[in-house]
């Protein structure tokens, strides 16, 4: 719950306007550097048919670089979820209102939740300072996730590896971690976290999961099969410029840092700079948008990168990218809503409870099942000198 502020009633004292927190936030944001939120608001609109699917997608046009879309306008049955800037608030509204655009409030004010989480990472920090041990329940920096990167290695050099494959726009080590119990190019598994700066939990993921391969083969049948059999990489930071600009100055910061002569605008949305569906319904060609897809296909360093080394590979068979927020399984492929000719395959097995919420927005999606992951797991029940739960298998990350 958010609270509301009010002032002392002690000498001296007045309740504090609006206008004054505005403008104290501002200039104790800009002593740190960091761009203040404050006042902004995250709005949810269901539009009931196409139409107003249409009215809300004029709606970015109206206010370029203005209306922060979370969640895009997709069909009828999904939310649209926005941030609009406190400037803009006013204007956002009565646009919705006056085209019958019922909305919500999902988010009062965002920089009061930016400041409960730096205030948790501070304490979280503090207490890994006294303890000398990594908070997997925290989120962290790019220095300490690659700092916690070398530590990983050091201790699981049996199972894991470190490989640079590439260098950002910054000059940032684009790092991946390579899972395998030995042999030469064996078949694959890539996942990749963290494409999207902001998405910090993406990033918590990444590292949750790479503790989680390790601690648990051996254990769990499914992960020891598929590492006595293939590898695994893993890419925790896919951004690292975009990342390391969320925690110095744009906490909401989403593309990469590149920029261009001639161009006011930097940076280029990583997950829209990719070959396959280069320039298609979802990314947009204006520089200054969220969504911009580059001048050209992999023109991005983090982007040709990750090509590059799966293309030198040769023996990658699956590619999973990790994002937050909506909620959605997606398959080949993210910018087409026409199923797969292995639809049948992905799904497989179905007919058993969801785990979660999730939401079709390309081919049909296969919602993953505990019950599923549950009898699979009976492969290699490990001998027990006294009865135990059964284990549900090994899932991927707090999300």
């Amino acid at each position: 719950m958010q609270g509301t502020l009010r002032g002392g009633s002690g000498p001296g004292l007045c309740a504090v306007g609006r206008w004054t927190l505005l403008v104290c936030s501002f200039f104790l944001a800009s002593a740190l550097g960091q761009m203040n939120f404050t006042g902004d608001q995250v709005l949810r609109v269901l539009a009931k048919n196409d139409k107003q699917l249409s009215l809300l997608r004029d709606l970015e046009g109206l206010k370029p670089l203005k209306v922060d879309f979370w969640r895009g306008p997709a069909r009828p049955s999904l939310p649209v979820d926005m941030r609009v800037p406190y400037s803009e608030l006013k204007d956002v509204k009565e646009y919705l209102e006056s085209h019958g655009l019922a909305y919500s409030i999902m988010i009062k004010d965002i920089q009061v939740l930016l400041d409960q989480e730096r205030e948790a990472m501070a304490k979280s920090r503090r207490l890994e300072r006294s303890t000398s041990s990594f908070s997997y329940s925290s989120y962290h920096t790019l220095e300490e996730i690659y700092s916690w990167i070398d530590s990983f290695v050091t201790e699981h050099a049996n199972i894991v590896s470190k490989i640079q494959i590439g260098q950002s726009f910054e000059n940032r080590s684009i790092l991946v971690l390579k899972f395998s119990t030995g042999g030469f190019q064996r078949q694959a598994i890539w996942i990749d976290t963290g494409i999207h700066s902001r998405e910090w939990i993406t990033h918590a993921t990444g590292i949750w999961t790479a503790d989680k391969i390790v601690s648990e083969y051996g254990k769990d049948c499914i992960l020891t099969n598929i590492l006595d059999t293939m590898d695994i990489f893993l890419e925790i930071v896919s951004n690292p410029d975009g990342f390391a600009f969320t925690h110095s100055m744009n906490r909401l910061w989403r593309k990469n840092k590149s920029s261009r002569p001639g161009v006011a605008c930097i940076g280029v949305d990583l997950n829209r700079n990719w070959k396959s569906g280069f320039g298609g319904n979802g990314s947009n060609d204006n520089p200054c948008s969220e969504t911009y897809h580059g001048p050209y296909p992999h023109s991005e360093p983090e982007v040709s990168a990750i090509v590059k080394f799966i293309t030198d590979h040769r023996n990658i068979k699956a590619l999973i990218s990790i994002h937050s927020y909506s909620q959605m399984l997606m398959y080949p492929y993210g910018y087409s809503l026409e199923p797969v000719s292995s639809k049948e395959e992905l799904t497989w097995p179905v007919g058993s409870p969801s785990t979660g919420p999730m939401t079709a927005a390309s081919s049909t999606p296969s919602a993953l099942s505990s019950g599923t992951l549950g009898s699979m797991a009976s492969c290699c029940q490990p001998h027990r000198s006294s009865p135990r739960p059964r284990r549900r298998g090994w899932q991927f990350g707090p999300l």
